[in-house]
C-alpha cells in the first residue's frame, strides 16, 4: 500500500495502559517502526506525547473505545491531528489483524490514509454536551419520579390525577404534602386546591377519599423529596447552560471572514497584453458561525422547538455547519436519513442506522411536538406520510425534515419561514382533486365538479 503520511502512529487503548506504534517512511520503502506501551495517567500520557513528538509524528489514529480516549484527546489535540475512528470501520478493512498487535496495524492503516476520523467538536462544545446530556438524563429521572408517586397514590386508591389534568402541579404538591404531614380528611385536603381547580371541590373530596396508610406517607415523602431535589438540579444545570453560552463565542472557521463582510478583491496584476483581463467577481461572503446563544434564539421559532431543546440542538451540532458539506451530509452523519442496502436490484433494508444517540432523541421530540402544531408544514408532512408509512416511519421523515430546516438556518443565517399546512395541497392540485374525486367514487358517491366562483 502507498505511504501517504510520512510519520504516523497508532494507539491501542485501554482502561489501564495504552500501546502506542511509531512508523516513519524513511524512503525506497524502508519503514522503521518502534512499539512501546504506556499508562493512562496524567504522567504517562504527557510522556506518550513527548516519545511522540521526539519522533516528529504529525498523524496520531486511534479507536473510540467507550470513554477511554477522551484524556488521551485532550491531551494530544493539541499538538497531533488526532483521528478518532470507528472501530467497525477498522475491521471492514481487509488485513492481518489477528497477526499484528492492535496499534501496528492502526498505524500502517493510517499512514496509507485508509482510516477516516469522527467528527470530534471543539472543547467549549463538549463541555456544553455534557451539561446538556446530563439535564437530559435527570429529566428522565424526574419523570420516573412522578410515575413512582402516581403509582403509590393508586395503591392508596388516591384518584387525584383523574381530576387534576396535572397532579403534581402547584395544588397537588399542596395536598400530598399535607396528606403526608397527617391530614386524612377529604375536605380539609380539597380546600388546599389553587385556580381553577377550586371549582372541583366535589369531586376532589371523593378523588381524595382514599385507604392512606402511614406506609404510603412514607413512601410519598421521600418521593417527593426526591422530586424536588432533582428539579433544583435541572434548574441549576440550565442556569449554568446558559451562563456557558452566553461566555463560549465559537470562533469563524479557518478561510472565513467576519459576518456581514465580503472577503477584498484580489488587486489586479498589470498584464503586458494589449487587452486587460476581465475582472474577476470577489467570491461570496462566508457568513461566521454564530454564538451559542444566538442560535438558540434562531430555533426557537421553529415549530415543535423550545429553548431547552434548542440548547440540546446547539450542544450536539454546534454552530459551525461549515464541517459538513451539504444538508445530506449532515443527516447522513445524524443516521437519520435511509439506509442503503441494495443487492442484485433488491432493496432489503432502509433502515437508518445508529448515530449520535442524544441529537435522534431530541430530534424526535420535537418532531412528535411539531406532527402536533396547528398549521404548520410539519404537521401536514406527518400526517400525509403516516396514513401510508406508518407512525414512526412518518415521525423519522419528521425529524429528517427538521435537521435539514435547522441547518439552513444556521449555515446561511436565514429566519425559519413556515410554509404552511397547505403546502402539500398546493404542489399538484390537480393530482389531489383526483385523488379525492376516486374516493368519493369508490364509497358509492357521484361526484359532479363545478369551479367555485370568485369573489368580486
Amino acid at each position: 500500500m502507498q505511504t501517504l503520511i510520512r510519520r504516523a502512529a497508532g494507539l491501542d487503548v485501554h482502561a489501564k495502559i495504552v500501546k502506542a506504534c511509531v512508523r516513519v517512511w524513511e524512503g525506497d520503502d524502508r519503514q522503521r517502526q518502534e512499539v512501546r506501551e504506556f499508562g493512562t495517567t496524567t504522567a504517562q500520557l504527557l510522556a506518550l506525547a513527548a516519545w511522540l513528538g521526539s519522533f516528529g509524528v504529525t498523524h496520531v489514529a486511534m479507536e473510540s473505545t467507550g470513554v477511554y480516549w477522551k484524556p488521551i484527546f485532550n491531551i494530544l489535540e493539541e499538538q497531533f491531528t488526532v483521528l478518532l475512528c470507528n472501530a467497525r470501520h477498522i475491521k471492514h478493512v481487509p488485513g492481518r489483524k489477528t497477526d499484528v498487535t492492535d496499534c501496528e496495524w492502526i498505524a500502517q492503516l493510517l499512514q496509507c490514509g485508509l482510516l477516516s476520523g469522527s467528527f470530534i467538536p471543539p472543547r467549549a462544545q463538549r463541555d456544553l454536551r455534557d451539561l446538556t446530556r446530563h439535564r437530559a438524563q435527570l429529566t428522565g429521572e424526574a419523570t420516573r419520579a412522578k410515575n413512582r408517586i402516581q403509582k403509590v397514590l393508586e395503591d392508596a386508591n388516591v384518584k387525584l390525577g383523574t381530576v387534576a389534568s396535572d397532579p403534581l402541579g402547584v395544588s397537588g404538591r399542596l395536598m400530598l404534602r399535607a396528606l403526608v404531614a397527617g391530614q386524612g380528611d377529604p375536605a380539609q385536603l380539597a380546600g388546599l386546591a389553587r385556580g381553577r381547580l377550586r371549582a372541583k371541590k366535589s369531586e376532589l373530596r371523593e378523588a381524595l377519599h382514599g385507604h392512606v396508610t402511614e406506609h404510603h406517607r412514607f413512601l410519598l415523602g421521600r418521593l417527593l423529596r426526591h422530586l424536588e431535589f432533582l428539579e433544583q438540579e435541572i434548574e441549576e444545570l440550565t442556569r449554568r447552560i446558559e451562563a456557558m453560552m452566553a461566555s463560549t463565542d465559537p470562533a469563524p472557521p479557518q478561510g472565513g471572514c467576519p459576518r456581514d463582510e465580503a472577503p477584498a478583491a484580489p488587486e489586479a496584476v498589470p498584464s503586458l497584453d494589449a487587452a486587460a483581463p476581465a475582472p474577476v467577481d470577489p467570491p461570496p461572503a462566508v457568513p461566521a458561525p454564530m454564538g451559542f446563544l444566538e442560535a438558540v434564539a434562531w430555533l426557537d421559532p421553529i415549530p415543535g422547538i423550545d429553548e431547552v431543546s434548542a440548547q440540546a440542538l446547539v450542544a450536539e451540532l454546534g454552530t459551525n455547519m461549515g464541517q459538513f458539506r451539504t444538508a445530506k451530509s449532515l443527516t447522513s452523519w445524524a443516521r437519520l436519513c435511509p439506509g442503503n442496502d441494495e443487492s442484485a436490484g433488491k432493496r432489503k433494508s432502509g433502515r437508518t442506522g445508529k448515530g449520535d444517540r442524544w441529537l435522534r432523541r431530541v430530534l424526535v421530540q420535537c418532531a412528535w411536538a411539531a406532527s402536533r402544531t396547528k398549521g404548520s408544514y410539519f404537521g401536514a408532512q406527518y400526517r400525509q406520510i403516516a396514513k401510508r408509512r406508518g407512525k414512526k416511519r412518518a415521525i423519522v421523515a419528521v425529524a429528517h425534515s427538521l435537521l435539514i430546516v435547522i441547518y439552513q438556518m444556521l449555515k446561511h443565517h436565514t429566519a425559519y419561514d413556515e410554509l404552511g399546512a397547505d403546502f402539500f395541497d398546493k404542489i399538484d392540485p390537480i393530482r389531489k382533486t383526483r385523488y379525492h374525486v376516486r374516493r368519493l367514487e369508490e364509497l358509492g358517491h357521484k361526484v359532479i365538479l363545478e369551479p367555485q366562483p370568485q369573489a368580486a
